[in-house]
């Protein structure tokens, strides 16, 4: 039966091909970060290494993505930017998902006084751009990429916490719901065997739509100089560094910039063929 649903899902994705690139684009991305120190041939590129003689060379066999004013070689800092991007990523996920699901879920259930206060405080934070909010943080905590990952979980949890409190409060008036509370079962059963297993899937979809967002506002906040620190390897820190020298240097920032689009494109392919299974399911 497992094994039927697996064939059944994966039909459900497939149907759409856009998101079969989507999901080959991130594999290709996780095979690169994880065997990084393997497959890079100047690994000395993501320290603080510096090669003069080997500074501002364009795209060769020996450099396929050319070198940086520093002589590090662009694509092995390419490849880490991957590693700092996901990272980020992952951290920002774990961090606000579980905190933003259960205030979801218990201002969903219980209402009245706690739905109000946190409800409220969400609204408070949706009604300023992510980016406005995360770099209201980040001018009065430490530039560096830890810092950076805890002022946008603080701010990310608030979109679950909303996705979540809408579901709740739509699956808390079924049936099956109201039947367990007649017959005595506890409300934190109730929540988290009964409520969040249905509220997975959108759950689930959004995260994996999340990925790409995330990135894409961590390489912004590095961008101006508020996120990863040199010589981190960051894709939207070496973006930032690469448009001083266009157009002459112009791999500095294009190599980059393909990179942060490809990644983000990837995940949002993926999301999205994500998204059509679990709603072909639900069909």
């Amino acid at each position: 039966m497992k094994w039927e649903n697996v064939r059944r899902n994966w039909y459900k994705f497939s149907r759409n091909k856009l998101s079969i690139v989507g999901l080959l684009v991130v594999l290709i991305i996780l095979f690169l970060v994880i065997f990084a120190p393997l497959i890079t041939s100047h690994p000395e590129a993501v320290t603080k290494y510096v090669n003069f003689s080997e500074a501002k060379k364009p795209p060769s066999l020996s450099y396929p993505f050319g070198t940086d004013i520093y002589g590090r070689d662009t694509l092995t800092r390419t490849i880490y930017g991957f590693r700092i991007s996901l990272l980020m990523s992952v951290v920002v996920l774990l961090i606000s998902v579980p905190i933003g699901v259960i205030l979801g879920l218990v201002a969903g259930y219980f209402g009245k006084w706690v739905e109000n206060l946190i409800m409220r405080i969400t609204d408070i934070f949706l009604s300023v751009p992510t980016l406005i909010l995360a770099l209201a943080l980040l001018t009065i905590l430490p530039r560096n990429l830890v810092t950076t990952m805890i002022a946008v979980s603080l701010v990310w949890w608030t979109w679950y916490c909303r996705l979540v409190y809408g579901l709740v409060t739509s699956i808390k008036s079924e049936f099956y719901i109201q039947a367990n509370e007649l017959i005595g079962e506890g409300k934190s059963s109730i929540l988290f065997k009964e409520i969040l297993p249905n509220c997975l899937s959108v759950i689930i979809t959004k995260m994996t739509l999340d990925v790409g967002a995330i990135i894409l506002l961590g390489s912004s906040l590095s961008f101006v100089g508020l996120g990863a620190q040199p010589p981190t390897a960051d894709l939207g820190g070496m973006i930032a560094d690469g448009v001083v020298y266009l157009p002459d240097m112009w791999w500095m920032a294009v190599f980059p910039s393909i990179a942060l689009v490809t990644i983000v494109l990837g995940f949002n392919l993926l999301g999205d063929g994500i998204y059509d299974m679990f709603s072909l399911g639900e069909a």
